[in-house]
């Protein structure tokens, strides 16, 4: 299984615990630690740590790293070649990490199926 497929697989495991803003940034070409960044967010701690839950139970692949998961407010699930961010809604838009990578292509995910593309140049 690709990085690709691993992200895409982990976004809609999110879109089933009603995860909002699901995206994932592919960063193979910016940094050597990862090649896909997954982020999401939810407004309650209960959800955070139902998505986070679902994601590792239902992957096939087990996080080398867990971190956040006493205080719910940023999960972080580190599988080596994708790492996933879970955020409360309020933390996600302070740290707002996506500008970090704001040269990444970006996948964002709805529950729809629908996946949307952005590029460097959107």
């Amino acid at each position: 299984m690709t990085s690709s497929d691993l992200a895409a697989q982990i976004s809609n495991f999110a879109l089933d615990k009603k995860a909002e803003n699901v995206i994932s940034i592919d960063v193979m070409n910016l940094t050597s630690f990862t090649d896909q960044f997954v982020i999401c967010s939810a407004d309650t701690d209960i959800q955070v740590k139902a998505i986070a839950d679902t994601i590792r139970k239902s992957t096939d692949h087990k996080p080398i790293r867990i971190e956040g998961y006493e205080q719910l407010n940023w999960v972080l699930l580190d599988y080596i070649d994708v790492i996933v961010h879970i955020f409360k809604t309020t933390e996600r838009n302070y740290y707002n990490i996506e500008k970090l990578w704001a040269d990444a292509p970006i996948i964002e995910y709805n529950d729809e199926d629908f996946i949307s593309i952005k590029s460097n140049s959107d």
